[in-house]
């Protein structure tokens, strides 16, 4: 009789601790936990008790101990949910499913803007040079806090140079680019002249017809890079500018320029591998955020005078 007393008051006593294992812990909202490099799971049960995910650290130890695993413990910053049980934080710990913060590099970002984002992050460590131009492929990156710089700016450039290898085997004959690089540079031509989506093939057409042609790109974007490198210009060109012969002007000189002006986006370089099939030479702004096309200059000349009507009605000029 007491042996089956005690065998029963054992197991109402299991239930219990394991309802507490399973049952909802003390926070009243989601914690955000950092644990530290190297830490034990007894070290991380105090940070634990100090943020208020568990009620006790000792009686977490005991409940891990009585039902937990012995896989370890990760080091990182964890997103602990509100009244998230013993189990699910140790899950948790043990998972690795630690806290992502995100930095993101906007399509036609240049390279120094893309330094000046990644040193402005508070959570990353370290310094980084400027990355060479195009050598970024735009996106959302995931980093975790403390995570260095060099690291999250490495994924950044790896990722450019696989997408790069992968849209160079769709090139069309209708390519003009010769070489990956060619890609690049064109294509971040292509990024800067236009913000609308649709456009993009268009717009690398009409440079692709103007290269085969010998005709100067006379690309504004080209202009300016060499003066700011990427960042913004603020005023208008000047007439010295457009004569400058510096390597970057393509009013200066027929081809492409000396290099990228901006980090093109994946839609830009698959863009100049396979442009539209257009006859188009020229494009002028059409007051709605786009561009109209034209073949000939006279077309152009046109287009042109429209757009500065407009401008005249809009009092921008």
């Amino acid at each position: 009789m007491l042996l089956a007393f005690a065998v029963a008051a054992a197991l109402v006593a299991f239930l219990w601790v394991g309802r507490e294992w399973r049952g909802a812990g003390p926070a009243p909202r989601s914690l955000t936990i950092s644990i530290a490099e190297g830490s034990s799971l007894s070290a991380a049960a105090r940070v634990l008790e100090r943020e208020g995910a568990i009620r006790s650290r000792a009686r977490f130890l005991r409940l891990v101990r009585t039902f937990g695993t012995d896989d370890p413990i990760r080091a990182g910053e964890y997103e602990v949910p509100a009244h998230a049980s013993a189990a699910d934080i140790l899950a948790l710990l043990q998972s690795g499913r630690t806290r992502q913060h995100f930095v993101v590099v906007p399509e036609g970002m240049p390279s120094v803007l893309v330094r000046d984002r990644l040193m402005a992050e508070p959570l990353l460590t370290g310094s980084v040079p400027v990355p060479p131009e195009a050598s970024v492929l735009p996106d959302s990156y995931s980093f975790e806090r403390g995570e260095s710089r060099a690291a999250v700016l490495g994924r950044m450039r790896k990722a450019m140079d696989t997408k790069l290898a992968a849209l160079w085997k769709t090139r069309t004959p209708s390519a003009v680019v010769k070489t990956p690089r060619e890609a690049l540079i064109l294509a971040s031509i292509v990024e800067k002249e236009t913000a609308v989506p649709a456009e993009r093939r268009t717009v690398a057409a009409v440079y692709s017809n103007r290269l085969r042609q010998g005709m100067r790109l006379q690309a504004d974007p080209t202009v300016i890079y060499p003066i700011t490198q990427g960042r913004p210009l603020g005023r208008r060109i000047r007439r010295s500018e457009l004569d400058a012969d510096n390597g970057y002007n393509t009013y200066a000189r027929a081809g492409l320029p000396a290099g990228p002006i901006a980090n093109p986006g994946r839609e830009s370089i698959a863009a100049v591998l396979d442009p539209a099939q257009t006859r188009a030479l020229y494009f002028v702004a059409d007051g709605k955020g786009g561009h109209v096309f034209a073949e000939t200059l006279a077309q152009h000349n046109a287009n042109v005078q429209r757009w500065y009507a407009l401008r005249r009605q809009r009092g921008e000029m």
